[in-house]
This record gives C-alpha cells, structure tokens and sequence, in this order.
C-alpha cells in the first residue's frame, strides 16, 4: 500500500473528493465521509474483529500526528491492549479548535448550504480564535466574555452568531463528557445579565429602499449593462432571494405556463416555490437566453464561465449606482414588496406573504389552505411589475 503524501491529503479534503476510505499503510486511513466530514482512523483486529478506532478530525489533526497517534495504538495492540480502552482511559481534554471543528463536520449534512459550514469555521476560528487552544472544560465565562466584548456593539449580528456557535460547540463538547456544569456562552439567564441587550434594528436586519422610491430606480437600473444587473432587475420583478436568483437555471421555467419553480432544496424552507412570472419577468429571461443558449441545466444569469454569479455580485450593482448600504440592501427589496402590497394594494395578506414564501397561519389554517394562490399571485404580480414599470408613471394624474 501506497503511504498518503501531504498533495494527496489536500486533494482529499476538497469538497469535490469522492467518499470513501484512503489508506496510509500500518491501519491508518483517512475516511472522507458523505456528509464532508473527513477523520483519521486505525483500523486493527482485536480477538479476531476488525475494529475501527478514531484518531480525531482531518482538518485541524496533521498526516505526521495522525501517523504518531497510529502508531501509538499499534504498540497497545502488540502489548496486548486494546488501544480503544487505553484510550478511554487516559482520553485527553480536547481543545476548542480541534473539537469545533469536529462538532461542524457533525451538523454539516443538516444544512442545505455549504456555505453554512464555511461561515460557522470562520467565525470560530476568527472572531474566536482566542479559544481555539483552551482545552474545553477550562472555558469559563471570562474566557467567552473576552471574544465577544470588543465586537458586541461595533459588529452585533456576528458576535450573536459567535456566542450562538460557542454555545453549541460547548454544548456537545458536555453531551461528549468532556465538561460539566452550566454552559458559559448561554445567553438567558447568564450572558443577559453582563452584556447589555442588542438594539433591534426598525427593518429588521436589511435595509430596504421606500417602495415609493422603485419606480426610479428600476428605470436607473433598466439602463445598466451586466448579468448582474439584471439579476437584480428580476430579484426585484419576482420578490425572491439573492440565492434563489443566481441558482436559476433553464430547467425550472415553464416558458408555456409562465411559472419559475424554485426546488426545494434552493428554498429557505426546504419547500419547492412556484413563482409565477409577469410579461416583465418572463422577457427578461428571454432576452438572457443567448448567453447560455438555454440548456436545461445552464444558469440563466451565468457568472464566469457559466457559474452563478457570486453572493456579492448583486451588492456592487446596488453600490456601483451610488446607493449606500444603509439605504438599500437586496435583501430588503423584499420587503419594499411587502410594504407596497399591504399599504398601496387590496389584496389580501396571505396573498402578499404566499409570494414571499412566508408560512402564515398555524398547522391547522395550513392544513385547510393546501394550495398555493398562484392566479390570486400572478395577478399581484402582474400589479408589482406594472408599478415599477417607468410607463406607469405617465399614468399618474395629479389632482389639485
């Protein structure tokens, strides 16, 4: 067998490698999971079993330590001791980093994005890399209060999320046996008490652009040239998400049926969306089709060399028009819809939050109203693309 070199464990740690079991010779193996999780293993027989015996996570334990950690266990097996005992036995305390790391390898496969796993490594190993060498049962609330006071008011969503993933790094780190006791980084009854309350921003977390304001600015944004702009133009026209947007591709249209239906693992919710597109909508896409000839599987707002456009693409159109991120976000558009919908329309609320894809109700109105309101949608639809239609414009009469 073939020892593994350090290129081909790099190989094996990227996101496109297959799964499966990569042998370095005296039982120890790199297993790369479904799920992309990616351990250190020694395999050796024990009264005739083979037995598997954990070495820790690939992406915080090095090929040289992993070869250490083997070959200790190989000289417990030729003393005759089971090398898992002897490893209960005298179990180091893990360290933070190296636990966090194995704690997102576990919840990876329950997120939808791939991102999720990207961004939870880099706030633990950013924003709480004074952590990252304390063994975990040594964290106390001094130790968490000191990541999370120098960013508490200048970046508040991020320390949130950074005290959140603490929590539930130390958390599991508990269920492990590794520590006792209450949770340092718990916020109800601990944290609430030292660190003052976060503001609650007047428009939740996105700032969103009056819609009293759209028409303008889709007839500014009519006349700039790029993908991205007009992404942005249909993210507007459809009321979706950034995501949703630059994941469309050809296959999910229905050109006849004027219908886009987002899959459901695109879907925040993890339910298929049916968007129904207005005349606005549906040309638009057509005039893109040119770009990747339409294929089923082609992207329909195709970034560089036919990849969605990035997460921040959409963001520069917005900057690159001269609008400040504290006036408008893309997000937000959304809920410059809503706001349009429920102040300057008469159609019904469930019919504006269908459109955004909002559950509304509890399980038993849910279950009474199983259908989607597509007509009672494409006409508020067609209402929204006509409002923001420059044309509309020249409609309005003023009366003195």
């Amino acid at each position: 067998m073939n020892k593994l070199s350090a290129r081909t464990v790099a190989s094996l740690m990227r996101d496109d490698a297959k799964p499966g079991r990569h042998g370095d010779g005296g039982g120890l193996y790199l297993n790369v999971g479904p799920g992309g999780g990616r351990r250190w293993v020694f395999l050796f027989r024990w009264r005739g079993k083979l037995r598997e015996m954990g070495l820790g996570s690939a992406r915080s334990i090095t090929l040289a330590r992993a070869r250490e950690r083997a070959a200790e266990a190989r000289a417990h097996v030729a003393e005759g001791v089971n090398p898992i005992t002897a490893k209960k036995a005298s179990q180091a305390i893990p360290e933070f980093g190296e636990f966090a790391n194995e704690v997102i390898d576990s919840l990876a496969p329950q997120w939808r994005n791939p991102k999720h796993k990207d961004q939870w490594k880099s706030t633990l190993a950013n924003d709480a890399a004074a952590l990252g060498r304390l063994p975990v049962d040594r964290i106390e609330t001094e130790d968490v209060l000191g990541v999370l006071k120098p960013i508490w008011s200048s970046k508040p969503e991020t320390a949130s999320r950074v005290r959140g993933r603490i929590e539930k790094v130390l958390d599991a780190a508990k269920a492990k046996g590794f520590r006792d006791g209450e949770n340092p980084a718990r916020w109800k009854g601990h944290l609430a008490n030292l660190l003052p309350a976060r503001q609650k921003l007047t428009r939740g977390h996105h700032a969103a652009m009056p819609y009293a304001e759209l028409p303008e600015f889709s007839d500014a944004l009519k006349g700039r040239d790029g993908v991205s702009a007009r992404a942005l133009e249909f993210l507007i026209l459809t009321a979706a998400r950034s995501g949703e947007v630059r994941g469309a591709c050809w296959s999910e249209i229905d050109l006849e049926g004027k219908v886009w239906t987002v899959p459901a693992e695109r879907m925040k919710a993890g339910k298929a969306h049916r968007v129904p597109l207005s005349d606005a909508a549906l040309a638009l896409i057509e005039s893109l089709r040119p770009l990747s000839g339409g294929a089923p599987s082609a992207i329909i707002f195709p970034g560089y060399r036919g990849k969605p456009l990035s997460d921040m693409s959409l963001t520069a159109v917005l900057r690159r028009m001269g609008i400040p991120a504290e006036k408008a976000s893309v997000h937000g558009f959304r809920s410059s819809f809503r706001d349009w919908a429920g102040e300057a329309t008469a159609f019904p609320r469930e019919v504006a939050e269908a459109a955004l894809a909002h559950v509304v109700g509890d399980a038993v109105e849910r279950a009474y109203r199983r259908g989607d309101a597509l007509d009672k949608r494409r006409r508020l639809m067609e209402a929204w693309a006509d409002y923001l239609s420059p044309s509309t414009l020249e409609k309005v009469v003023k009366i003195a």
